[in-house]
């Protein structure tokens, strides 16, 4: 009863806004005092220094300063257009770019709620200007957001990969197909919804002047260049996860400059915001693995695994069990936060029940971004709300989000079905 207080306690935490960080080492301490006295904080400095001298987590901080040169260089803008121009005059054409875009802007950055905001800044303002279908814009760009932490390169799956002693190299290639599979249905939904109703078509108030193909592929090449880096180097065995990183920072920085984007200023304001965002996300790690320590220390661990044996579950009923309790959370807790808490206590039941470890992890991924768009607390409506024209309410925004929370779903149901979407990429590495 003492531990199920103690998360409730440090759930409250987050949710009254205290930083992760700090719940978190301040439940490690009260906890550690509890359980086995003061000597028992010893363990801190010990699993501090391991954790930060960890060399596999130098992938987080490259990942995020790849993603803040690319963003505060203003390419986007330049990969928006160069997508525009090469899809052409199809049906429902600036709704599909908002699905490419957003699988683009997945492989660059990792972050749903980068991707939100990002697009609710300029697909949502630039679609509305054409007269377009507000509440199906608003639900493609939440649907897009899902599909950042999924599509490598993502921090999230590297933490997940340290946290639970997952391939990382694996991970990251696990997420690619789960990643266009749900984009594929994002853009099968919008032509039934515009076959239904024409009429939401942005085609009809398109003034945009295109340029020839070659030129739009050409003004896209150099994006090649940093996908190529990151996740071309892993499929191809060429790199590690860190290398590949490092390689992606390298890149990033060429595309600035051929852009005639590169300032010491951005450089300047890039390295300082992931600073910033790596130093955080080191001490959460460190106080998660404490966090870990203190559940094996106290038999938590150990008393979960025969409770849930002896309820006799099938695999299917464990897996949606597991998986009821993130998707629920995740509309109150951070991402990092809950992924820190639960995949320490979920790592030994992936054995116990017989779970593939890449096709758990990557329903996992997926359910944690799912609970970031599910009304009424996920955290990415909030950030797109905020991102958007005033005219966009928040109600309209719930409303976008349930069709495509049913389509991120569906994607979860095929791949636990077809677990082949998962294994057999990295199979091939």
């Amino acid at each position: 009863m003492a531990i199920y207080a103690g998360f409730f306690t440090l759930a409250g935490l987050f949710i009254i806004g205290v930083p992760v960080f700090a719940a978190f080492f301040g439940f490690n301490i009260i906890a550690a005092i509890l359980l086995m006295g003061p000597q028992m904080l010893s363990l801190f400095s010990a699993s501090i220094l391991d954790t930060v001298t960890t060399g596999e987590l130098v992938t987080v901080p490259l990942f995020i300063l790849m993603g803040e040169l690319l963003f505060r260089s203003g390419c986007i803008a330049i990969l928006f257009d160069a997508v525009d121009d090469i899809i052409g005059r199809i049906r429902g054409r600036q709704y599909v770019i908002v699905v490419v875009i957003s699988v683009l802007l997945g492989a660059l950055s990792g972050s749903a709620v980068a991707v939100a905001a990002m697009l609710g800044r300029t697909v949502m303002v630039e679609g509305m200007k054409r007269g377009g279908d507000r509440r199906l814009l608003a639900g493609l760009i939440l649907g897009g957001s899902c599909l950042a932490p999924i599509i490598p390169p993502s921090f999230l799956v590297v933490l997940i990969g340290m946290l639970s002693g997952t391939s990382i190299s694996a991970l990251l290639a696990a997420g690619v197909l789960p990643g266009l599979l749900a984009g594929l249905l994002f853009f099968l939904y919008v032509q039934v919804q515009l076959h239904l109703d024409p009429s939401r078509d942005l085609e009809r108030n398109e003034s945009r002047l295109r340029r020839p193909l070659w030129k739009a592929i050409i003004s896209l090449m150099p994006f090649s260049l940093v996908i190529f880096s990151v996740l071309g180097l892993i499929l191809l065995g060429i790199a590690t996860p860190s290398e590949s990183a490092a390689c992606g920072v390298v890149g990033a920085l060429i595309v600035s400059a051929i852009y005639r984007k590169l300032t010491v200023e951005m450089v300047v304001d890039a390295l300082k915001g992931a600073v910033l965002m790596s130093s955080m996300i080191l001490l959460i790690m460190a106080a998660s693995k404490i966090l870990t320590q203190l559940l094996a220390f106290s038999g938590f661990t150990h008393e979960l695994i025969a409770f849930l044996t002896a309820m006799e579950l099938s695999m299917l009923a464990a897996l949606i069990l597991l998986m009821l309790i993130p998707f629920v959370l995740c509309m109150f807790l951070d991402q990092i936060a809950l992924m820190l808490i639960l995949i320490p206590i979920y790592t030994p039941l992936v054995a116990v029940f017989g779970f593939d470890p890449l096709v758990f992890w990557t329903l996992f991924l997926l359910n944690l971004t799912l609970g970031a768009i599910t009304p009424p607390f996920g955290y990415a409506l909030f950030t797109l709300s905020a991102s958007s024209p005033s005219e966009v309410s928040l109600k309209e925004i719930y409303a976008a989000a349930w069709p495509f929370i049913g389509l991120i779903v569906l994607t979860m149901a095929l791949t636990y079905t077809f677990p082949a979407l998962v294994t057999w990429l990295p199979a091939r590495l």
